[in-house]
């Protein structure tokens, strides 16, 4: 599948099933990829000199196999309407 970091997917499986968005982050090693506010996690965060600590949300890696890419799914029908 073509994916880099700012295609438009449209997530097909999970509790964020038919929501779209951005790539923000790729990991070949997994097969996951990161999408914007899809698949938020809370995550306990000790506090730092410079962080205030508490609780956070942030994005969790998805499996590749669970997005569909919208950019190249429109690119395809703009040539078929041409056709």
């Amino acid at each position: 599948m073509l994916l880099k970091k700012g295609t438009q997917v449209k997530i097909t499986t999970g509790k964020d099933r038919g929501k779209t968005g951005e790539v923000l982050e790729i990991s070949k090693k997994k097969n996951s990829i990161k999408v914007k506010s899809i698949n938020m996690v809370k995550k306990h965060q000790k506090p730092t000199k410079e962080n205030k600590g508490g609780i956070i949300s942030k994005e969790a890696f998805l499996h590749i196999s669970n997005v569909r890419n919208i950019d190249l799914l429109k690119k395809n029908k703009k040539k078929e309407d041409k056709k």
